[in-house]
């Protein structure tokens, strides 16, 4: 027999703390390491801003300074001004101009980058010929860089006496680089970003998340129109990817799991954009430090506060009214603050009570974000970030439902998360950097219906220690420590567990359980994985994981592999793809940790894919990708057990799979007033309660799926954009009958014996948005109108 004092929940708790607490122990890195090769960009192809001669003489600043954001093929995904000419039009042709602007892309090490640079445009009027032939006249006022630059020669760009226009961008600092490199006036910011570590990433820019119609700006919702997204049911705040269910996929904020991705019924994301420097969507295959899923990744990357100065944003809307605040504490400090609330309760209360249903707490939500971020030096950097969210509903329903009448009665529901992390990101040496975090977390769940209740409050430490090192221009290592502990306070009063292919409900004839339970779990992980690059233009990724759950005492082992091969380089890119890896995902806590009674393994899923990209122009390309899911040691509840405390018992005889194709046509923004995509997934998602049964739809199965989004930009701030929305109905279990109850009063359906074995209708859905945004000095004023 085990002694229980060495391996006590107090002593693994103690054991976890003192472990992560050790992983941010991080050295600081002396100030005479050779930092990491940073080339900023190069201009390769200026564009003039459409001013006339008239515009340009009457202008009190002859220029307008712009912030731009460069992608990692040197095109302009977002621009702002920073600096206008005071005249709302001429600012808007300058960003029209800047959005066409190419660039040759920052790289690191030689690795294309992401990058922030600030651009001036000069808005002087025309000059006379140069007196030499081959030299160029210099504007009024114009001066040459004191430092690495990319200049625009106004002579080599435009016939003598036309309109003149010259752009300068001259690199001064990047991030987590010696302040020696500063020069100039005008910044150049460099984000490094690891190469993707899968086959397949989907990732939306900021330009596109602010005018994708339908979405009111969320970067989150936008994820619905990518390939292999299925729509969720109605007013269900879910992500269902590749047909796996919603609780198979997981969202990350900065590392951070969160438990909620949604507001209530997915009306908005609990992260506004206007804090996110990147979103990433991996709809399978995800690369080794992604484990306890089997579905897809969605990871929110927070970005930083700005380094100089204050800004601010406000925004109302019919959904929320929400702001920003940030900027620096000194040199080394910055600081971003945010908030939003809700308007629902003013007019969604209004017509629940035009139902008859009195409401005492009209749906309402709430969301924060706090950023701290500190320079140790130019090569480590700290972060504190507390995010939260927090919804909740209270009505009063007079007129019980005829199925079930205890659905009747009181009902208030409530959902809310924190997370507080701290963060080190060190680059101790050229091509090695360490990344360092502990979060503490907290849930809260409460559902209360009539006498029946499910309250549960959670409590998470997560802690995560990476290592990446680069082994020369061919290869670099991956490895890390994942760790997940966490403690639930569970009370239920809820009817019996549905057992397989039983239909949830009625509840009146079922009697209730009482439930009460405060158990732990503790799950660490450890990963690591190899980026080859044997030739030009192939990457092979091989990586491991290893994970164990506490909760059943098992160990797993996911080996996993993916490779990209440009097979054509140029002049248009043709990328060949493929992925194979076994990933294992530990049972829901209702399966597993409110008994102790029953043993329920981790569930298994291997991923196959195998995919081609091909460039068709700078700014548009095609991918064709094939899918294959096979759904291992699946979670299937049996018949009520009278030992079991929540009415059934669990085992792992459930098995599924998923297959289907996903197609997408992708012009991004850059390469002109249009940008947009169409997407379409041919998808089959099914599982057997048995090894010997026949497969069954799935409860999320949809053949076909087609999204078509499109935006352009018509010049003076205006821009208009649709979407539409095809999707095959979802299945559904079909009544073919009911009982009447007499002594309840209300009717008991009776389904067909083949659970799902009904669809419903196709759904479709057109939505569109017309913006204008005026530009002024100081500030930049947006107005939407989105229909849906």
């Amino acid at each position: 027999m085990n002694d229980p004092t060495k391996d006590s929940p107090t002593r693994r708790l103690l054991v976890s703390a003192v472990s992560l607490a050790a992983l941010l122990v991080a050295p600081i890195a002396s100030a005479d390491s050779p930092a990491p090769v940073l080339v900023p960009p190069r201009l390769l192809e200026a564009v003039d801003p459409e001013i006339t001669d008239e515009q340009r003489t009457t202008l009190t600043v002859p220029s307008v300074l712009l912030e731009l954001q460069l992608d990692t093929e040197g095109a302009v995904a977002d621009a702002r001004v920073l600096e206008g000419s005071g005249v709302a039009e001429v600012d808007a042709s300058v960003l029209a101009a800047a959005a066409r602007l190419r660039f040759e892309p920052a790289t690191q090490d030689g690795v294309p980058i992401p990058a922030v640079i600030a651009f001036r445009f000069s808005l002087l009027p025309a000059l006379p010929p140069s007196p030499e032939a081959g030299e160029p006249a210099r504007s009024p006022g114009e001066s040459a860089s004191t430092g690495p630059s990319t200049t625009t020669d106004p002579a080599s760009t435009t016939a003598p006496g036309a309109p003149q226009t010259s752009a300068t961008a001259s690199a001064a600092r990047a991030t987590s680089v010696p302040d020696d490199l500063e020069v100039a006036d005008i910044e150049v910011e460099v984000r490094g970003e690891a190469p993707p570590r899968e086959a397949t990433r989907h990732a939306i820019e900021g330009v596109e998340v602010r005018r994708i119609p339908g979405t009111n700006g969320d970067a989150l919702r936008a994820i619905e129109t990518m390939p292999g997204v299925a729509r969720p049911p109605g007013f269900e705040g879910l992500l269902v990817v590749r047909g796996s269910a919603p609780q198979d996929t997981q969202v990350f904020v900065d590392g951070a799991l969160i438990p909620l991705a949604y507001h209530f019924g997915g009306i908005s994301s609990v992260v506004p954009s206007e804090l996110l420097e990147r979103l990433e969507f991996r709809p399978g295959n995800f690369g080794s430090e992604y484990g306890r899923g089997m579905g897809g990744v969605v990871s929110l990357d927070l970005r930083s506060p700005r380094r100089e100065g204050f800004a601010g944003i406000v925004q109302v809307d019919a959904l929320d009214a929400r702001f920003v605040v940030e900027g620096a504490l000194g040199e080394r400090t910055r600081f971003m603050l945010a908030g939003r609330r809700s308007w629902v309760d003013a007019w969604l209360g209004r017509v629940f009570e035009g139902s008859g249903t009195r409401v005492r707490t009209a749906p309402v939500y709430w969301d924060w974000q706090a950023i701290l971020e500190h320079d140790v030096n130019a090569r480590t950097t700290v972060r504190l970030m507390f995010i939260g969210a927090d919804d909740r509903i209270a009505l009063i329903v007079d007129a019980p439902d005829a199925q079930d009448p205890e659905f009747g009665g009181a009902l208030s529901g409530r959902t809310a998360f924190t997370r507080l992390q701290l963060r080190v990101d060190s680059r101790l040496r050229e091509g090695l950097r360490w990344t360092q975090a502990i979060t503490f977390g907290t849930e809260a769940l409460s559902l209360r219906v009539g006498d029946n209740y499910a309250l549960a409050d959670t409590y998470t430490l997560q802690g995560r220690s990476e290592v990446r090192a680069s082994l020369g221009r061919a290869a670099t290592v991956v490895g890390g420590l994942d760790v997940l502990w966490a403690s639930y306070d569970v009370s239920l009063r809820l009817a019996p567990y549905p057992t397989a292919n039983e239909t949830p409900g009625p509840n009146f004839g079922r009697p209730a359980r009482v439930v009460e339970a405060q158990p732990r779990t503790f799950r660490p992980g450890a990963y690591a994985q190899l980026e080859l690059t044997p030739t030009p233009g192939l990457r092979l990724m091989p990586g491991v994981r290893v994970d164990y759950a506490q909760d059943n005492g098992r160990v797993t082992v996911d080996p996993r592999f993916a490779l990209r091969w440009d097979v054509v380089s140029a002049p248009r890119r043709t990328t060949l793809k493929a992925a194979a890896g076994l990933y294992h995902q530990p049972p829901q806590p209702v399966e597993s940790l409110l008994d102790r009674a029953f043993t329920v393994r981790s569930s298994a899923s291997t991923h196959l894919s195998l995919g081609v990209e091909q460039q068709l122009t700078s700014h548009f390309d095609v991918s064709l990708e094939g899918f294959w899911k096979r759904f291992d040691d699946l979670p299937v509840a049996r018949g009520a057990d009278t030992d079991s405390v929540i009415g059934v018992r669990f085992d792992n005889a459930g098995e599924g799979r998923a297959y289907g194709g996903e197609l997408m046509l992708r012009y991004r923004p850059g390469g002109g007033p249009f940008f947009g995509w169409l997407a379409y997934t041919l998808s089959r998602s099914e599982r057997r309660d048995g090894s010997h049964g026949p497969y069954e739809t799935m409860e999320w199965d949809q053949t076909h799926i087609v999204s078509a989004v499109g935006s352009v930009d018509l010049g003076r701030g205006w821009s208009l954009g649709g979407r539409f929305r095809f999707v095959t109905g979802a299945p559904h279990t079909p009544y073919v009958g009911g009982v009447v109850d007499l002594d309840a009063g209300a009717y008991e359906p009776v389904t067909d014996q083949a659970a799902f074995s009904g669809r419903l209708a196709s759904f479709h859905q057109l939505d569109l948005r017309v913006d204008k945004t005026w530009t002024f000095e100081a500030m930049r004023l947006t107005a939407y109108l989105d229909i849906r």
